[in-house]
């Protein structure tokens, strides 16, 4: 197993540059960018534009927007940029690493990326390690919690509905999945701020934050109290929104390896129906459920997680790397990219060990990678 473990851990490396490579050059071919951003800003709001160009030592003043008419040719690819200085065209260009082509910026982007080192965001003046490291609490308590629970909900009611299936039990569970399937996790955010955190109906619980303003005053056991009180609806939200898909495929598994041949085998012998579930089939069907637990988690922890976090006003990884892309914040973006194609596939090397744990007849040292 410590021959698999360490040929994964070096097979990270060419798929993380991969990842990274695909995707820089996919976003280099996007319309838009931060220096077309940044020109718009400066012929709507010169003012804000001066002070960040001023703050990473850019040697133009407010007097030199506009006061020019000439049009370099290298900088017409710039929509909007018709009227402005060809000397401040350039100095954007310097100031966002634009100045140098494509694959060179790739390579210093990677090799820093080697360091951990994700730069500075273009529009936040913020290291970008900083600003990950500050939102991480929050989407890393939605996506705990939230796959906790999808799972503590859905591998039960999926083993249930797999042994009485065609049941008047499995008929109206089946009723209530489809319709958690069918609804979008924002939705029933939206119908929950509506019902229970003083929309139009009753008002129970905050409508924005993961804590009070006065968190840091209150005592031990309140500070708890607080803080589940705020995740209530988005943790509700985001469970209501994913526990379905998880429901039925955990029923699908567990009616595969009961219809098997080795079931029916055990149940000849004399085994209890709990003994031939618990001893037979859970060990089996729960491989290829455990094996998406790493999808599950980093799909809560980002992805799922957005529309969540804007709703609820919680300032988040996903809510990031949204507000990252649709700026054209390059570091950011690709800050949390790299992250999170990080975090994803380390957690597969864990689903992959997982394996092991629950059933040891799996050899991963015979296969190849």
């Amino acid at each position: 197993m410590l021959g698999y473990i360490i040929r994964r851990i070096l097979l990270i490396i060419p798929t993380l540059i991969g990842i990274m490579v695909i995707n820089f050059f996919i976003i280099q071919t996007a319309p838009g960018g931060p220096v077309e951003r940044l020109i718009a800003q400066l012929r709507g709001t010169a003012v804000e534009a001066t002070a960040r160009i001023s703050r990473t030592g850019g040697e133009v003043d407010q007097g030199t927007y506009g006061t020019s008419d000439v049009q370099g040719e290298d900088y017409g690819k710039y929509r909007g940029s018709q009227g402005l200085d060809p000397d401040l065209i350039k100095q954007i260009e310097q100031l966002y690493g634009f100045d140098k082509p494509p694959v060179k910026r790739l390579l210093i982007m990677m090799a820093n990326y080697a360091r951990f080192d994700f730069g500075e965001s273009f529009f936040r003046d913020r290291k970008v390690m900083d600003l990950v490291i500050e939102k991480m609490p929050v989407s890393i308590t939605l996506g705990l919690w939230t796959t906790l629970i999808v799972y503590l909900i859905s591998i039960p009611l999926g083993i249930r509905k797999a042994v009485r299936d065609g049941s008047t039990f499995d008929t109206w569970t089946s009723f209530v999945v489809t319709i958690g399937y069918a609804i979008p996790g924002f939705l029933f955010a939206i119908l929950l701020i509506v019902f229970f955190a003083g929309g139009s109906y009753l008002r129970i619980f905050p409508l924005r934050g993961l804590v009070s303003e006065n968190w840091r005053e209150l005592s031990l056991h309140m500070k708890i109290v607080d803080y589940l009180w705020h995740i209530v609806l988005p943790i509700t939200a985001s469970v209501i929104g994913g526990f379905a898909g998880l429901t039925m495929f955990t029923k699908n598994s567990f009616l595969e390896e009961i219809n098997k041949q080795y079931v029916v085998t055990a149940r000849s012998k004399g085994l209890t129906e709990r003994r031939v579930l618990t001893g037979h089939v859970f060990r089996n069907a729960m491989l290829i459920i455990i094996a998406g637990f790493p999808s599950a988690f980093i799909s809560a922890l980002f992805t799922g997680t957005v529309l969540t976090e804007v709703i609820f006003s919680l300032d988040g990884l996903g809510l990031l790397g949204f507000e990252a892309a649709i700026n054209r914040d390059y570091p950011l973006v690709f800050g949390t990219l790299y992250f999170f194609s990080l975090l994803g596939l380390i957690l597969s090397l864990v689903g992959d060990i997982m394996y092991t744990v629950i059933d040891p007849r799996i050899d991963f040292e015979s296969r190849e990678v």
